[in-house]
């Protein structure tokens, strides 16, 4: 039954697989089986041109033909992608807290002992790295190490 309905609809099915690509490209967003529906849907208008009883246009040749069209296609895509910078995370340090707070200042409320002492930005606090001080003293961060913060006195950069 499955044959009966491929084979009677012809060149059609190259349409249907294309807007089924687009779809899950819908579903499963990443540009990748973009690419494959726009090939899929050529050979479907090749396939509507030419006829699908033509000698040299069987269905083996059409396969083959979407295979390499498709890999062609996938690779100019991912050129074109990265040309325009879409593969570029909007934020690199989305993931990496620490390196999002170098270069803040903040204010001891507990001193820094024998390196080691921790500091609060916003509603987080973070164990620090660095030189011993007073509670009340001013610190920037300048780097991060695992999951402490690297400081130093903030009127060193001054």
């Amino acid at each position: 039954m499955i044959m009966t309905i491929i084979r009677d609809l012809g060149p059609w099915n190259w349409w249907i697989l294309a807007l089924m690509l687009m779809g899950l490209e819908i579903l499963a967003p990443g540009t990748f089986f973009l690419w494959f529906g726009i090939s899929a849907f050529v050979i479907g208008t090749i396939s509507l041109a030419v006829g699908a009883e033509t000698t040299f246009w069987v269905w083996q040749t059409q396969l083959v033909r979407f295979v390499v069209l498709s890999l062609v296609a996938a690779l100019f895509g991912r050129k074109f992608m990265n040309a325009r910078g879409s593969n570029d995370p909007q934020d690199p340090e989305l993931n990496e807290r620490g390196r999002r707070m170098i270069g803040r200042t903040a204010v001891l409320k507990e001193p820094i002992l024998e390196g080691q002492g921790r500091v609060t930005f916003g509603e987080t606090t973070w164990r620090i790295n660095g030189p011993d001080l007073p509670a009340g003293a001013r610190v920037r961060v300048v780097a991060t190490h695992s999951n402490e913060l690297v400081v130093e006195p903030a009127e060193a950069h001054a």
